[in-house]
């Protein structure tokens, strides 16, 4: 079900940045519009005070002659500056003496008003003030410009006691003060300014900041999470080859390549278990249906064995159910084959003596062996260590090899040489591919075309305008390989895959040995196979074999001088069901061989010379695996 905007995570981040910075950027516009507000406005005060100052020792010389009119003269003049809004002179009572405005002049002050609240807060004048305390900002009437006043006391001095024209006594601190008002009409447009700037400013920084953090939500958040919403959903519609583009290196991308290894590791579990029922399941159709026809069969030989013996008068009768205890015995036989090929398991591993095994496979055929007079040689080597192998099936693997060299050898007599010794082999020959994909893991293990019963790499190659498929032996160091084409290319101008085809060669890398282009071949769990990708060229590389290094094998031989294996058959002879013994056959002996060795990490190998013998090669690795 689709998430609804609002709940998504990405939408949630940006909302919560954008808040956050929205929130952020306007307390710091704010602050800073109160500092800049403060900051101007102590600059105005310091200008009034210094004003006021100006002012007060300007007429100090003239107030001690006791001359008004240069005091009002000097007065007018500095308030005539733009700026200047009025400059008052008043006594300690607070009638008004001098004034820029003529009407002032005799006025008393109301003591209670705004502009006078600080000097006469007590109903007496305040001897000193701070610069703060003496200035005040009013609006006149409302509706008006802002005004800023400044009061500067004027303290008795000895020159003004002591004057005959005066008559301030000694006692007497404070004159009066002098009342200079500026307007602020201008400090206040530009505050209004500066407001405005600073929120445009703070304005477009939310969006940009906003904008540019949604992108980046959006890009290295949203969207990958968006791409494993997606895939969950996918996976969870039964699609476990869909795979999430990485394109990240964080917390996201690492999570991206988890779940694409984990899909990858449950598509492999998918396949093994479809695999395995399958084969379950085949093997309980294949034993219920061998017990239920070994039933009557065992009905029909029986009956017609004794049959047999009631008849012996009469010939014709006897021939015809000598056919039918034959074929019922054959019939049998198959039925035996198809139990072990259904009842194949995992190998329960113990330390076992190979020559135990040999020779206890070999009492069980010893009658055998006899009627068909077939001599057994034996060449063990003593030095040979215990190895880890299932005796039950290693000694199901004598008894069948034997039997079948026996076989090989049933018109005339013969020998079986069996063989024991230790081998020190390197991965290249030893090693198979069980499980091979594409980038995008799509298998490329073909089970149609078969190398000595593994299973091959199917490749499609393009070169020349024409396209086919080429067929590699899964077998590590191995150099045969089938085509499709009629004409082998000298030189494929791309490797593929042949499901997606996906290009399977590798730009950054060269064959050593050739210098052609190199294609690699993806193993679950074992790294990269590369194979060089030119006809005849043989290098292949493969790390994660290499690194086992050479490994000590135990290798059995079974050699009979039978009359061989036509070549053409000799890379059918493990599939299910291939036979050539014609009637005599089940064609399921040699598979199920193939299949206990496979088990045991093993090797089989077969070699052949029509009309004078096999030999077939096993190999098991010493030690536990």
């Amino acid at each position: 079900m689709a998430v609804k905007l609002r709940n998504k995570l990405g939408i949630r981040l940006i909302l919560m940045v954008g808040v956050t910075t929205v929130v952020s950027i306007g307390a710091l516009s704010y602050l800073t519009v109160q500092f800049l507000r403060k900051s101007l406005e102590a600059e105005v005060e310091r200008h009034a005070n210094q004003l006021s100052e100006t002012v007060k020792y300007g007429t100090r010389y003239d107030m001690l002659l006791n001359q008004p009119d240069r005091i009002h003269e000097l007065i007018n003049n500095m308030a005539s500056q733009p700026s200047i809004s009025r400059i008052r002179v008043l006594n300690k009572s607070g009638e008004v003496m001098y004034s820029s405005k003529e009407g002032d002049v005799g006025q008393m002050v109301d003591k209670a008003a705004e502009a006078c609240y600080a000097c006469h807060a007590a109903n007496q004048p305040l001897e000193r003030l701070s610069i703060e305390e003496r200035t005040r900002i009013f609006k006149p009437d409302k509706g008006d410009s802002r005004i800023l006043g400044i009061i500067n006391p004027i303290y008795n001095e000895r020159t003004c006691y002591e004057a005959s024209c005066h008559e301030h006594v000694q006692a007497q601190t404070v004159l009066g003060v002098l009342d200079v008002t500026m307007s602020l009409q201008e400090v206040d447009f530009e505050i209004q300014k500066m407001e405005l700037n600073i929120t445009i400013f703070a304005v477009v920084a939310i969006v940009l900041i906003s904008v540019v953090i949604g992108w980046f939500v959006r890009r290295w958040v949203d969207r990958p999470v968006s791409n494993l919403l997606n895939a969950t959903q996918e996976v969870a519609s039964g699609n476990l080859s869909f795979t999430i583009p990485i394109e990240q290196r964080d917390e996201l991308g690492q999570l991206a390549r988890s779940f694409n290894n984990m899909t990858s590791k449950l598509a492999e579990a998918r396949m093994q278990l479809f695999q395995s029922d399958k084969m379950a399941s085949l093997g309980r159709l294949a034993a219920g249906v061998a017990h239920e026809i070994n039933n009557p069969l065992t009905g029909v030989l029986t009956y017609s064995s004794y049959l047999l013996k009631r008849c012996s008068h009469q010939p014709e009768m006897q021939n015809d159910l000598k056919v039918i205890v034959r074929e019922t015995l054959r019939s049998r036989e198959i039925v035996k084959s198809l139990l072990d090929f259904a009842r194949q398991s995992v190998p329960k591993r113990n330390p076992a003596d190979i020559h135990d095994i040999i020779n206890r496979s070999l009492a069980v055929v010893e009658n055998q062996l006899n009627v068909n007079h077939v001599q057994v040689v034996k060449n063990f080597n003593g030095a040979l260590p215990p190895v880890h192998v299932d005796s039950n099936q290693m000694q199901q693997v004598m008894i069948n090899l034997i039997v079948n060299a026996c076989d090989a050898m049933a018109a005339k007599s013969g020998t079986i040489t069996i063989s024991t010794d230790l081998k020190s082999l390197s991965p290249q020959g030893m090693m198979v591919v069980k499980k091979a994909e594409c980038p995008k893991r799509h298998s490329l293990l073909d089970n149609e075309v078969r190398f000595g019963g593994r299973s091959s790499i199917k490749l499609k190659i393009r070169g020349r305008g024409e396209s086919g498929f080429l067929y590699l032996d899964a077998l590590y160091g191995s150099h045969e390989c089938r085509s499709t084409l009629h004409d082998p290319l000298e030189k494929p101008d791309d490797v593929a895959c042949p499901q997606c085809g996906t290009s399977l060669i590798d730009r950054a890398a060269r064959c050593p040995e050739c210098g052609s282009n190199v294609f690699s071949v993806t193993i679950p769990g074992r790294g990269l196979f590369q194979v060089c990708a030119k006809p005849g060229c043989h290098w292949q590389k493969w790390d994660a074999a290499e690194e086992e290094g050479v490994r000590e094998y135990a290798e059995i031989r079974v050699s009979d001088t039978g009359s061989g294996i036509p070549k053409d058959q000799v890379d059918h002879i493990f599939e299910p069901f291939f036979t050539t013994k014609g009637q005599k056959g089940t064609g399921l002996g040699l598979a199920v061989i193939w299949g206990i060795v496979d088990n045991h990490s093993g090797k089989i190998s077969v070699e052949t010379n029509p009309g004078k013998g096999t030999t077939f090669s096993i190999q098991l690795p010493v030690g536990k695996n």
